[in-house]
């Protein structure tokens, strides 16, 4: 089964089911993404972050009957994913499309796009993979200033000389540093902020020292 965590997608990176390589998409694909081809990805086609997979449903498998509904249905069961489906809708597809945007809308609850071909797939996948890492990038602090704080947290000096305090291992060290900061702030701080963090014994011993 697909769970969320069961696969790590690095930052940037796309992870394609081994089935596709060689395709159009793939080949539209190759030099505007980073794509890693992988055996095993079951009923996923594409894993665009740690959150978010696609599955594509083509022209063949709308003509050729009833198993993508049921691998929409096993994905849908199986998964804490974000899914994304998309579907080619052309000439010969366009009268099962409604059946499908029905079922994967309404019944299962999940996003779905239609694409005219390949072509439309792979930049589509392009828009959405500068998508996921935007929201990766917002999830990891993108905003500059946070970041500049987030460095002073990890830098060992800090957190060591935090960690002289009688009382204060590495777990509360860092959670000092993250509500406060800095050892200026930290050294500042009252006795009812400390508790906030702490607790109380702690934060009589870090007063007090």
């Amino acid at each position: 089964p697909v769970t969320a965590g069961s696969i790590v997608v690095p930052y940037g990176h796309v992870i394609g089911n081994e089935k596709w390589r060689g395709s159009e998409v793939a080949q539209r694909l190759q030099g505007k993404v980073r794509l890693i081809f992988e055996d095993g990805l079951g009923l996923v086609d594409f894993h665009l972050s740690n959150r978010t997979s696609l599955l594509l449903i083509s022209e063949a498998d709308l003509v050729a009957g009833e198993e993508f509904k049921r691998r929409l249905v096993r994905f849908r069961n199986a998964s804490s994913l974000r899914g994304i489906v998309i579907v080619e809708k052309t000439q010969i597809s366009d009268q099962y499309y409604l059946g499908v945007q029905k079922l994967v809308v309404l019944e299962l609850g999940m996003v779905l796009l239609p694409v005219a071909n390949q072509g439309e797939t792979s930049q589509l996948i392009i828009q959405l993979v500068s998508f996921c890492v935007r929201e990766q990038s917002r999830d990891h602090g993108s905003n500059p200033f946070l970041r500049k704080q987030r460095a002073q947290l990890a830098e060992p000096a800090v957190l060591q000389t935090v960690q002289q305090i009688p009382g204060v291992g590495k777990t509360k060290a860092l959670l000092l540093l993250q509500q406060f900061g800095s050892i200026h702030r930290l050294c500042n701080a009252s006795i009812n902020e400390l508790e906030e963090v702490v607790g109380q014994t702690a934060a009589q011993q870090i007063y007090t020292f």
